[in-house]
């Protein structure tokens, strides 16, 4: 009887308020929200993407059809609500920051976007209370996307596609050679990582010429290195003046909705140190895979 066991699971009842408040999110903002700018279509994208795929996630479980799925069941369902969780977070922060932002008159159209914002952040909180729940505990049995390094390489392509945002609109990686090396560095990295998920996601480890813990723990190291050049090299020739950048913040940036160009720079520079951080906390856990391994 999969249904009763399905609802009996905590898993169900934080997907299901996943599903209502990624659905209420989008469906006042398409509604009421009156959306003028484009982030307001990433924001939609992000709820009804999640919306989406928390449904199908429902209804394989609900119909017990996780033996039938084309993908690994241990690495699809948490790897799905990692990226969910960090669409709704990044989709809680842009949406008031472009829309609320600076709103002083009161309005319907005010309120719906408050109301989105409310369950944007409330469908963040569920899917992160999913992974929390769904991540391997010590000394349990799980799928590779369901550990730590697993949710590291979740977390890592997403910072960097964030950072491709940044770093295309406007296009601020062309002045010096030294900045196509950062470019260099975000793209090597997100491709090499997308991959590993795919490769977790469609159980195609065992495929590889080489032994899948010693390439994590290869690349991690090769990660690390190149994001720490690039960790020091943006800052340089994007905020020291020697190198034609500029250390303060333009005052024009008070009065520019969302973020001017001097913040998507600092924004860059914040989030390469963050993935930093994220693939030597990667490279840690790895290399500890491979010595228990050994």
């Amino acid at each position: 009887m999969p249904i009763v066991v399905v609802h009996s699971n905590p898993l169900f009842w934080v997907r299901l308020c996943a599903l209502v408040f990624s659905c209420v999110a989008f469906a006042v903002t398409v509604h009421g929200a009156n959306l003028l700018h484009g982030t307001g279509d990433w924001c939609v994208f992000c709820w009804s993407f999640s919306f989406a795929g928390t449904l199908l996630v429902l209804l394989v479980e609900l119909f017990g059809l996780q033996t039938r799925a084309p993908v690994s069941w241990k690495n699809f369902p948490i790897t799905f609500a990692c990226y969910a969780s960090l669409l709704c977070l990044s989709a809680s922060i842009i949406f008031p920051l472009y829309f609320l932002k600076g709103q002083t008159s009161h309005s319907k159209m005010q309120d719906y976007r408050i109301v989105a914002t409310v369950f944007s952040c409330l469908a963040t909180i569920a899917y992160m209370s999913e992974v929390s729940i769904s991540k391997a505990r010590p000394g349990e049995v799980a799928g590779y996307m369901a550990t730590a390094p697993g949710l590291l390489k979740v977390c890592e392509t997403f910072v960097a596609c964030v950072i491709f945002v940044f770093i295309s609109d406007p296009v601020s990686y062309d002045s010096h050679d030294a900045l196509r090396w950062c470019l260099a560095v975000y793209c090597i990295c997100f491709i090499l990582s997308a991959a590993i998920i795919v490769l977790c996601i469609c159980e195609c480890t065992g495929c590889l010429p080489f032994p899948f813990a010693r390439f994590l723990s290869a690349y991690a190291l090769l990660a690390v290195v190149m994001y720490l050049s690039a960790t020091i090299v943006w800052p340089i020739f994007k905020f020291d003046r020697k190198h034609g950048g500029s250390s303060s913040r333009p005052s024009s940036c008070g009065s520019t909705l969302g973020l001017c160009v001097w913040d998507k720079q600092m924004a860059v520079a914040v989030l390469t140190a963050v993935n930093f951080v994220l693939y030597l906390a990667d490279l840690i856990y790895s290399a500890r895979l491979v010595f228990i391994t050994v």
